[in-house]
């Protein structure tokens, strides 16, 4: 199989070494040239593409692609890929999925509420609504040219390098409290997991809610890392008394307790870490 994957930033590099482990040719896209150079010494070939011109690599490539990840970071004037990539993508021989990877942040607000993909979406800034415009836009690419797209929206990803073990190590965590807040989490395996689940099944139009079963409070792992290192945790602080970037205070001004169960049901993935105990007692046993 032949895999193509737009913007191999870090998930969707770990979907890519599993693609690679399954004996699969996969080809990916990145901004600069320095990192197509290191990401093809990793034996992952990489083309340089920032959304403007097509080479005639990349254009070989969509034409040779049995599935294509969708992975950019939007623009200011949207998805970088889609225009560009659209009638090449419409017109692919051999294309039978189309994989974007989104987030969770469409749904905004729910008070801490239990939601599924039934939940219409409720963006509650300027980012989160771009998401929903462009996961429509994708959606529609596949219903105007039959290629089955699928939406994956991602909750608060880590996994090796990027986890609450690395932040105590590093002197970087914290312990916000702030009542009734929960955050909802999956590990990159689990990504590359579900996204394999879903080749095997494609479904035009599907949307997947793609996060683990225990939606919880942010300071309850960190606590968590620190008992299973013995680190030290940091104080607990008061959310009143926080100062976050405004990146981090919408975080928090959003609760949600989603569920993963279309998932399960309708293809079929059991998580490999289905909550973040299991997957930092991984990560403390490897050092990662």
């Amino acid at each position: 199989m032949n895999i193509l994957i737009l913007g191999l930033g870090y998930s969707a590099g770990f979907f890519a070494r599993a693609a690679l482990a399954r004996g699969w040719e996969v080809t990916g896209t990145v901004r600069s040239a320095e990192k197509a150079a290191e990401l093809s010494r990793e034996g992952i070939r990489t083309l340089v593409f920032g959304g403007f011109a097509v080479s005639s690599a990349l254009a070989k490539a969509v034409a040779e692609a049995d599935a294509v990840l969708v992975s950019v970071q939007p623009s200011e004037d949207g998805d970088p890929a889609l225009g560009p990539l659209r009638a090449a993508l419409t017109t692919a021989p051999k294309l039978r999925w189309i994989g974007y990877l989104s987030t969770i942040g469409v749904y905004g607000d729910q008070g801490g509420a239990w939601i599924d993909e039934a939940t219409p979406p409720a963006p509650t800034n300027a980012r989160t609504r771009q998401r929903v415009a462009i996961e429509e836009a994708w959606l529609a690419l596949g219903r105007d040219s039959g290629k089955p797209v699928q939406i994956f929206r991602l909750s608060g990803i880590y996994g090796p390098g990027r986890n609450a073990i690395g932040k105590l190590r590093e002197g970087k965590a914290t312990r916000l409290i702030k009542p009734g807040q929960v955050f909802n989490r999956i590990h990159v395996d689990d990504i590359a997991g579900v996204l394999m689940a879903s080749l095997a099944k494609p479904r035009n139009g599907a949307v997947y809610n793609v996060t683990d079963d225990e939606p919880g409070p942010p300071q309850d792992v960190i606590t968590f890392a620190a008992e299973l290192t013995g680190l030290k945790p940091p104080p607990e602080i008061p959310f009143e008394q926080a100062e976050l970037s405004p990146m981090a205070a919408s975080f928090y001004g959003e609760s949600k307790r989603v569920s993963n169960m279309l998932v399960k049901q309708e293809l079929g993935y059991a998580f490999r870490y289905p909550t973040y105990r299991e997957a930092l007692r991984a990560l403390a046993a490897t050092g990662e």
